[in-house]
């Protein structure tokens, strides 16, 4: 199964994301958009992972949850990877709270003892919205930098909950479905309710 771990946005969100979002789709550029049921932000793709080895990717997804700070990160700004000229991803961002950043620290360091290598790219972190098709050149781009400096849009990610997803690669684009989920900051909770 080809994995990664996320958070998902709200269904609200998704479709306020996907209505200011409009613009770009309307645009002729050689884009396959993302559907907005399928918006999410990803903090660690694992790529294949044979069955036995789901449980331990589950457990420790859940113990890094489990003892992280639930949070809102704020969804504003948008722009490309790797430039805004020739991109091959054109996402919208979202802040690198530290709460985030830790939690996306956490999870490399645990999946990491499980064999799983630590990205060592800096975090940038951020919802894709679609992918430039193969073989599209820059001209393709030309009007991206202006129709994204007009969206006005500011929304809000909760932290409160990460997906283990499982991506389905299709002629039509990615199917993505969750395979288990770990509350955020369930550890916290617990200490609460105890004292």
């Amino acid at each position: 199964m080809r994995l990664f771990i996320a958070i998902d946005l709200s269904a609200q969100e998704k479709k306020k994301l996907h209505k200011a979002a409009k613009p770009l789709r309307d645009s002729d550029m050689p884009v396959r958009w993302v559907e907005p049921e399928a918006l999410h932000l990803t903090l660690k793709f694992l790529g294949e992972v044979r069955a036995e080895r789901v449980e331990g990717v589950t457990e420790a997804m859940t113990e890094v949850a489990a003892k992280a700070v639930p949070c809102d990160i704020k969804i504003r700004g948008f722009g490309a990877f790797p430039t805004i000229r020739r991109p091959r991803v054109i996402w919208a961002g979202t802040e690198a709270t530290p709460e985030l950043r830790s939690l996306k620290h956490d999870l490399e360091w645990e999946l990491a003892s499980l064999g799983y290598d630590r990205e060592l790219r800096a975090f940038q972190p951020h919802i894709t919205l679609g992918r430039a098709e193969t073989g599209s050149e820059a001209g393709n781009f030309r009007d991206l930098e202006e129709l994204m400096s007009g969206i006005k849009y500011t929304g809000k990610l909760q932290v409160r909950r990460v997906d283990l997803m499982s991506s389905r690669l299709t002629p039509e684009g990615a199917v993505y479905e969750t395979i288990a989920s770990a509350p955020v900051g369930a550890t916290e909770e617990k200490r609460k309710k105890a004292g």
